[in-house]
């Protein structure tokens, strides 16, 4: 009897791997008791779990002399892990980076959160078309909000009016960055953090509090915007970070009308500084008029398989490597 009931469970695939439930482990095997037949499952990691439990109830109710069905459910605690995305300076769109390496990872698979954490300059809202949704709040835990392109985001620039000044000091920037990351982010397993410019109470208070896996930095390829990345550098090095890589955004311009390639911030600075400080360069993103208006227009390019999607893409795949993630 044994071995029909651990039979039907394994006709059934886990949600993740694609396997029976006892050979992938989601399920032990079951026994029989009084004509009742008790299992536990685990559903860490699953989307619908209640779907797979009404999946097991209904094959193991119909193997003969099964009466009733016990299951006892199991789930991991999640350890979700963080990608800071940061800049020496202002202005070198990291914001960009952010939003668009947060879709290009969840079109590959994984389950991302982007948290803009820039707490006086949000532009999250305003990349992923979606300045006018509010999150809600349960029991003062804060709600992330589905975006159409497979990626929950929170941003402080969602919870105050437009336009109003943040005059905020130490004490409430470590409370609204502990609100967005703390929030019930669900089954997300990756946190993209967009990190304001520079090396401040948000960046020291995240690192100490929830420690990145990894650490992205953007720059322009410009001799001073390479100086403060190095700060930036500096900082996660100091507190053992890893630095997963430097993106080069702003690299090459290539004229609309004549198609020639010019460099108004020069090129290659970020790729040399990569390796003088023996660190993976993530790629370049073109100074490119179709980006600007798609990230105005709340439609990122990584979401598309054009061009300039496939730029973000490509970083993306080397960050996925350097954390050896694996489709969800």
């Amino acid at each position: 009897m044994t071995d029909a009931l651990t039979a039907a469970l394994d006709a059934i695939p886990d949600p993740l791997t694609g396997r029976g439930l006892v050979a992938a482990g989601r399920a032990t095997a079951p026994r029989l008791t009084d004509a009742t037949a008790s299992l536990v499952l685990d559903i860490t990691g699953l989307v619908d779990p209640k779907a797979l439990e009404q999946a097991v109830t209904t094959a193991l109710s119909a193997v003969p002399g099964v009466a009733t069905v016990r299951i006892a459910l199991t789930q991991e605690k999640r350890e979700r892990r963080i990608i800071a995305v940061g800049s020496g300076k202002g202005g070198v769109g990291k914001s960009t980076v952010a939003a668009n390496l947060a879709i290009a990872l969840a079109r590959m698979g994984q389950r991302v959160g982007l948290v803009d954490a820039d707490i006086y300059g949000p532009s999250q809202p305003r990349l992923l078309g979606m300045e006018a949704a509010k999150p809600t709040a349960k029991d003062k835990v804060l709600d992330p909000i589905p975006t159409p392109f497979g990626v929950l985001m929170l941003s402080i620039g969602q919870l105050v009016a437009p336009g109003k000044a943040l005059a905020w000091r130490g004490p409430m920037i470590s409370g609204a960055l502990g609100q967005l990351l703390d929030a019930d982010w669900g089954t997300t397993d990756l946190l993209v953090v967009d990190l304001p410019p520079g090396t401040g109470d948000i960046q020291i208070g995240m690192i100490q509090k929830y420690k990145p896996a990894g650490a992205v930095i953007v720059s322009t390829p410009q001799d001073l915007a390479l100086i403060d990345a190095a700060r930036a550098i500096d900082l996660f090095a100091q507190t053992n970070v890893p630095i997963l890589g430097l993106v080069e955004n702003m690299a090459g311009y290539a004229c609309p009308h004549c198609g020639e390639i010019s460099d108004p911030f020069g090129t290659g600075g970020a790729e040399n500084a990569a390796a003088e400080l023996a660190l993976p360069f993530l790629g370049r993103i073109p100074l490119d008029i179709a980006i600007r208006t798609a990230s105005d227009a709340g439609q990122p390019p990584a979401a598309t398989d054009s061009p300039q999607g496939r730029s973000f893409t490509a970083i993306a795949e080397k960050v996925a490597a350097a954390l050896n993630l694996r489709p969800a």
